[in-house]
Protein backbone atom coordinates (compact mmCIF):
# COMPACT_ATOMS: atom_id res chain seq x y z
CA UNK A 1 0.00 0.00 0.00
CA UNK A 2 1.24 3.45 -0.94
CA UNK A 3 0.28 6.53 1.08
CA UNK A 4 -0.88 9.54 -0.93
CA UNK A 5 -1.39 13.22 -0.15
CA UNK A 6 -3.48 15.59 -2.26
CA UNK A 7 -3.08 19.34 -2.69
CA UNK A 8 -5.94 20.99 -4.59
CA UNK A 9 -4.93 24.46 -5.80
CA UNK A 10 -7.94 26.56 -6.75
CA UNK A 11 -9.06 30.02 -5.73
CA UNK A 12 -12.68 29.10 -6.49
CA UNK A 13 -12.70 25.87 -4.48
CA UNK A 14 -10.76 27.52 -1.64
CA UNK A 15 -13.34 30.33 -1.41
CA UNK A 16 -16.24 27.86 -1.56
CA UNK A 17 -17.47 29.16 -4.93
CA UNK A 18 -16.99 25.76 -6.55
CA UNK A 19 -17.27 22.22 -5.18
CA UNK A 20 -14.13 20.11 -4.80
CA UNK A 21 -14.76 17.23 -7.21
CA UNK A 22 -11.17 15.97 -7.20
CA UNK A 23 -10.79 14.80 -3.57
CA UNK A 24 -13.74 12.35 -3.62
CA UNK A 25 -12.50 10.89 -6.92
CA UNK A 26 -8.98 10.40 -5.55
CA UNK A 27 -10.24 8.76 -2.34
CA UNK A 28 -12.42 6.34 -4.28
CA UNK A 29 -9.80 5.41 -6.89
CA UNK A 30 -7.03 4.91 -4.33
CA UNK A 31 -9.23 2.75 -2.09
CA UNK A 32 -10.15 0.62 -5.11
CA UNK A 33 -6.43 0.10 -5.83
CA UNK A 34 -5.54 -0.71 -2.21
CA UNK A 35 -3.82 2.61 -1.53
CA UNK A 36 -4.73 5.34 0.93
CA UNK A 37 -5.24 9.10 0.84
CA UNK A 38 -3.80 10.10 4.21
CA UNK A 39 -3.85 13.87 3.80
CA UNK A 40 -5.61 16.43 1.63
CA UNK A 41 -5.83 20.20 1.60
CA UNK A 42 -7.36 22.90 -0.61
CA UNK A 43 -5.26 26.05 -1.06
CA UNK A 44 -5.53 29.26 -3.09
CA UNK A 45 -3.23 30.04 -6.03
CA UNK A 46 -0.60 31.67 -3.84
CA UNK A 47 3.03 30.56 -4.30
CA UNK A 48 3.99 30.63 -0.61
CA UNK A 49 0.86 28.75 0.46
CA UNK A 50 1.28 26.16 -2.31
CA UNK A 51 4.95 25.70 -1.38
CA UNK A 52 4.09 25.15 2.27
CA UNK A 53 1.24 22.76 1.41
CA UNK A 54 3.36 20.67 -0.98
CA UNK A 55 6.25 20.42 1.50
CA UNK A 56 3.83 19.41 4.25
CA UNK A 57 2.13 16.86 1.98
CA UNK A 58 5.50 15.41 0.89
CA UNK A 59 6.58 15.02 4.52
CA UNK A 60 3.53 12.80 5.12
CA UNK A 61 3.25 10.61 2.01
CA UNK A 62 5.10 8.64 -0.65
CA UNK A 63 3.13 10.31 -3.45
CA UNK A 64 1.75 13.84 -3.60
CA UNK A 65 -0.94 14.65 -6.14
CA UNK A 66 -1.24 18.35 -6.97
CA UNK A 67 -4.44 19.32 -8.79
CA UNK A 68 -4.49 22.62 -10.64
CA UNK A 69 -2.00 25.26 -11.69
CA UNK A 70 -0.50 23.68 -14.82
CA UNK A 71 -1.83 26.03 -17.50
CA UNK A 72 -0.39 29.20 -19.05
CA UNK A 73 -2.42 31.80 -17.12
CA UNK A 74 -0.69 34.06 -14.58
CA UNK A 75 -2.58 32.27 -11.73
CA UNK A 76 -1.35 28.82 -12.87
CA UNK A 77 1.70 28.50 -10.64
CA UNK A 78 1.65 25.01 -9.09
CA UNK A 79 3.98 23.57 -11.73
CA UNK A 80 6.47 26.41 -11.18
CA UNK A 81 6.39 26.07 -7.38
CA UNK A 82 6.90 22.30 -7.44
CA UNK A 83 9.63 22.48 -10.09
CA UNK A 84 11.53 24.93 -7.89
CA UNK A 85 11.26 22.61 -4.86
CA UNK A 86 12.07 19.34 -6.64
CA UNK A 87 15.44 17.67 -7.15
CA UNK A 88 14.38 15.93 -10.38
CA UNK A 89 11.70 16.19 -13.04
CA UNK A 90 10.31 13.04 -14.66
CA UNK A 91 9.06 14.39 -18.00
CA UNK A 92 7.77 11.03 -19.24
CA UNK A 93 4.71 11.43 -17.02
CA UNK A 94 3.70 14.69 -18.70
CA UNK A 95 4.37 13.29 -22.15
CA UNK A 96 2.13 10.28 -21.49
CA UNK A 97 -0.49 12.47 -19.78
CA UNK A 98 -0.75 14.73 -22.83
CA UNK A 99 -0.87 11.72 -25.17
CA UNK A 100 -3.71 10.12 -23.19
CA UNK A 101 -5.56 13.48 -22.99
CA UNK A 102 -5.34 14.17 -26.72
CA UNK A 103 -8.52 12.29 -27.63
CA UNK A 104 -10.71 14.17 -25.16
CA UNK A 105 -9.04 17.58 -25.16
CA UNK A 106 -7.61 17.78 -28.67
CA UNK A 107 -4.79 20.21 -29.36
CA UNK A 108 -5.60 21.95 -26.07
CA UNK A 109 -3.20 19.45 -24.48
CA UNK A 110 -0.35 21.79 -25.40
CA UNK A 111 -1.63 24.20 -22.74
CA UNK A 112 -0.84 21.89 -19.81
CA UNK A 113 2.48 21.57 -18.07
CA UNK A 114 1.47 18.37 -16.27
CA UNK A 115 4.57 16.61 -14.97
CA UNK A 116 6.07 14.48 -12.22
CA UNK A 117 8.90 15.34 -9.87
CA UNK A 118 11.02 13.91 -7.08
CA UNK A 119 10.89 15.92 -3.87
CA UNK A 120 12.85 14.34 -1.04
CA UNK A 121 11.50 10.79 -0.77
CA UNK A 122 8.21 11.60 -2.50
CA UNK A 123 6.90 11.44 -6.03
CA UNK A 124 5.00 14.66 -6.76
CA UNK A 125 2.61 14.73 -9.71
CA UNK A 126 1.13 18.02 -10.93
CA UNK A 127 -1.94 17.86 -13.20
CA UNK A 128 -4.73 20.17 -14.37
CA UNK A 129 -7.49 20.87 -11.87
CA UNK A 130 -10.28 18.75 -13.28
CA UNK A 131 -11.58 15.34 -12.18
CA UNK A 132 -10.94 13.97 -15.67
CA UNK A 133 -7.30 15.09 -15.56
CA UNK A 134 -6.84 13.46 -12.17
CA UNK A 135 -8.48 10.29 -13.49
CA UNK A 136 -5.96 10.14 -16.34
CA UNK A 137 -3.09 10.79 -13.92
CA UNK A 138 -4.19 7.93 -11.66
CA UNK A 139 -4.61 5.64 -14.67
CA UNK A 140 -0.97 6.35 -15.57
CA UNK A 141 0.34 6.05 -12.01
CA UNK A 142 -1.39 2.94 -10.68
CA UNK A 143 0.57 0.33 -12.69
CA UNK A 144 3.95 1.83 -11.73
CA UNK A 145 3.44 3.61 -8.41
CA UNK A 146 4.96 0.89 -6.22
CA UNK A 147 8.04 0.64 -8.44
CA UNK A 148 8.37 4.44 -8.65
CA UNK A 149 8.27 4.79 -4.86
CA UNK A 150 10.83 1.99 -4.44
CA UNK A 151 13.16 3.73 -6.91
CA UNK A 152 12.79 7.10 -5.18
CA UNK A 153 13.52 5.44 -1.84
CA UNK A 154 16.72 4.02 -3.34
CA UNK A 155 15.70 0.37 -3.35
CA UNK A 156 17.41 -1.89 -5.92
CA UNK A 157 16.03 -2.22 -9.45
CA UNK A 158 14.09 -5.41 -10.17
Amino acid sequence: MVNFSLVVTSDHVYRGEKADEVTPLVKERLAKEGHQLIYSVVVPNNPDIIKSAVLDAASRADVVLVSGGTGPSPRDISYDVVKELASKELPGFGELFRFKSLESVGSGVILTRASAFVLGRSLVVVVPGSPSAMGIALEILMPIVNHAVEQIHGEPHH
